[in-house]
């Protein structure tokens, strides 16, 4: 039986401010509860949201841990009361409600999932955070369906080159916008059928063209700001625009009555706010739907740089310039 350690090294937040505030600390391991798995992280995923805690303007929910990291990879350490599928020894990845930048990270049972087949470590902790979103996003709440046309803005972020990848596979067409030439070439590889760069052409215009001027099925929006009434005039008749972030702001005066119109549908959602059992739920539909595509390789995580974890502010200032395409990953010594 492993002996647990009384302490760990994780990666806290000094107070809000930018890459430099997150320090390390020592911290009490902490013990699984009824339905929880521990798990001794070896690779913890980066995420925007991270970015946004980090600067104090998307706190933690209520009762979770004020640690930053919302997915992560490794191997099971310890099991709570009443969890039957886990067992000490078992390698899994793991969506969390936080905590993910440490050594040891607790997980309610129902939001991990076994590492796919071939997958590392590494590649494991880049799954949880941007296939759930994505599965839930524009499969769940934006019903894409084979034949459709996707478009997503920021295509070659963590969440745009899953998205690509996802709807591929399951038979969609895939527009991107993203902010340069390399970015555009990253998801054509990846398998859009159209990337726009929109530092040097009008996004808005190339989408009306290529489809005809009838517009998309499924918009899937991140940026906010400006696009959320352009969005309006990109989507076809019965489209849907779902939004799940506002880099460029989330205050807009728009006039609705081409929402009438053409019959649209905007919706849009959070993650890490849902509850387990949600989430639980969404689990069950990736492993079913999208596990067998990561094992076969038909789909795989996009790796842009990994960090060891002691070095997460220099991870939270790449992500920050917005140059990296793909996910950026912290690793953590076994």
């Amino acid at each position: 039986m492993t002996v647990l350690p009384e302490t760990m090294s994780v990666i806290a937040i000094r107070e809000p401010g930018g890459p430099d505030v997150l320090t390390p600390q020592v911290r009490p391991v902490p013990v699984p509860g009824p339905g929880e798995i521990l798990i001794a992280v070896r690779a913890a995923g980066v995420n925007r949201p991270d970015v946004l805690q980090r600067s104090g303007v998307y706190p933690a929910p209520k009762g979770t841990t004020d640690l930053p990291g919302l997915e992560v990879s490794g191997i099971v350490a310890a099991v709570g009361e009443g969890v039957t599928r886990w067992a000490a020894g078992d390698a899994v990845c793991a969506l969390t409600p936080g905590g993910g930048y440490a050594e040891y990270a607790l997980v309610d049972a129902r939001n991990a999932l076994p590492i796919p087949a071939g997958l590392d470590f590494v590649a494991a902790a880049a799954v949880p955070e941007t296939f759930f979103t994505v599965w839930h996003n524009v499969f769940e709440r934006g019903g894409l369906v084979a034949g459709e046309t996707l478009l997503i803005h920021g295509g070659s972020s963590g969440i745009g080159t899953t998205a690509i990848m996802l709807a591929k596979a399951f038979g969609a067409r895939v527009f991107v916008t993203a902010g340069s030439a390399d970015k555009c070439a990253a998801c054509r590889d990846l398998g859009a059928d159209l990337a726009i760069n929109y530092r040097e052409e009008n996004w808005l215009e190339a989408v009306r063209k290529a489809t005809d001027k009838q517009g998309v099925e499924l918009i899937l929006d991140m940026v906010g700001g400006p696009y959320i009434e352009q969005n309006w005039v990109a989507a076809a008749n019965d489209g849907r625009i779902v939004n799940i972030a506002f880099l460029m702001g989330s205050k807009v005066e728009i006039d609705f009555t081409r929402l009438m119109m053409k019959r649209l549908t905007q919706t849009g959602s959070t993650l890490r706010a849902q509850s387990v059992a949600a989430k639980a739920r969404i689990a069950d539909a990736l492993e079913d739907k999208v596990w067998p595509m990561l094992a076969d390789g038909r789909v795989r995580p996009v790796v842009h740089a990994t960090f060891p974890l002691a070095e997460a502010a220099a991870a939270h200032a790449l992500m920050e310039t917005s140059s990296h395409i793909g996910k950026i990953v912290l690793t953590v010594s076994s």
